[in-house]
This record gives C-alpha cells, structure tokens and sequence, in this order.
C-alpha cells in the first residue's frame, strides 16, 4: 500500500488508466450480423489502404481495477482541471492542450501541476 502520494506517482497512474482504457474493446450493439460472404482481398486491393496501428492486447484485470480506481480521483478536480490532466495523461503535446484549454502553455503548466498536488493531497488526506 502506497503511504505518501506524490504528483509524479499520480501522473504515472493516470497515464497508466489512459492507456488501459485505449486498451479496452470497443463497444459494439449486440444482435447486428451480416449475411453477406466474407470479401477476401489480395495484395493489390490492400496496397492504397491506410496503415492499421498495431494495438496491445486487451488489458489485465487487474490494470483495469487501477484505471477504476484512479477515474475516481477526478472528483478531487474542478472540470477544467480535469480535462487537462485528462488530455496530458493521454499524451497530447503542451501546443494542442493550450490551443484546447486557451492559455499560454506555462499557465497550463503551472495548471497541471497544481491539479496533480490536489489529487495527490487529497489521496494523502483520505
């Protein structure tokens, strides 16, 4: 058990439920299926198509009882405060956080670290 929390250990958890739920399947509606054969194409067909990014395989159990977890330190933060460790947990660069946010990025900086102090307090006050 983790007895003092730092702004680096909830960073690195955060961006560890970010990539656990990129990682999980997606949701598909049930009961839909199709009738039609399976089109098996070659080579030629395949050559213009766009590349497919190669994906990890569907995340542990237990990775996804410490996404969950960590989800529910969001209620420590403000909305915008969320989207923007949101938006650094998921890897997006300082540029488009602070086109999205509307802010120069040291402001947004300073923002995102003090959103990483408020969970980290609040998880050290629990």
């Amino acid at each position: 058990m983790i007895t003092k929390w730092t702004e680096s250990m909830v960073e690195t958890h955060l961006e560890e439920a970010a990539s656990t739920l990129r990682r999980l399947p997606p949701v598909k509606v049930t009961g839909y299926f199709s009738v039609w054969p399976q089109i098996i194409h070659d080579i030629y067909d395949k050559q213009d198509w766009e590349k497919q990014v190669v994906r990890r395989g569907p995340p542990s159990a237990q990775e996804i009882s410490r996404m969950e977890e960590t989800l529910t330190w969001f209620r420590f933060l403000t909305p915008e405060e969320n989207r923007l460790i949101w938006l650094r947990a998921n890897g997006v660069g300082w540029k488009a956080v602070c086109w999205r946010i509307g802010c120069c990025r040291r402001t947004a900086f300073s923002h995102w670290v003090y959103a990483l102090a408020k969970v980290a307090f609040g998880l050290n006050n629990k």
